[in-house]
């Protein structure tokens, strides 16, 4: 299995918060499953954590990285993508995160019901 993590799900994962369900916990940590962070996320927690709406730390890439997430780029095929999606969501970082599910084929894993109304495989945390 493939998966790109939601910010929120990545947030969970990091902070090991009760939200995020056994099966999403152990589809994770299997080390057989590959499971990628965005740079979208890194950049949206950065601006959350500036702007005082989020307590993380400021080294974020370096633990997701230390996590053994592959790291995702923002790409311009990711971006083109991002820019041709239905208006089903208005945050700009979760229809990055579509974009690049779909470019990738990879599947996201969100709790955000908006994001099922795009054409993009989801798994529940």
């Amino acid at each position: 299995m493939s998966l790109l993590l939601d910010t929120h799900v990545l947030l969970w994962w990091l902070q090991d918060d009760p939200r995020l369900g056994d099966r999403a916990r152990q589809t994770i940590a299997d080390r057989g499953d590959v499971v990628a962070a965005s740079a979208a996320s890194v950049w949206e927690i950065g601006i959350k954590r500036a702007t005082g709406r989020l307590k993380a730390p400021a080294q974020i890439g370096a633990i997701i990285e230390a996590q053994g997430f592959e790291k995702l780029a923002i790409t311009f095929a990711h971006a083109t993508e991002a820019g041709a999606l239905p208006p089903f969501h208005a945050d700009p970082f979760d229809r990055m995160l579509v974009a690049q599910a779909r470019t990738e084929g990879l599947i996201l894993m969100t709790a955000d019901p908006k994001i099922s109304r795009y054409d993009v495989p989801t798994m529940a945390p």
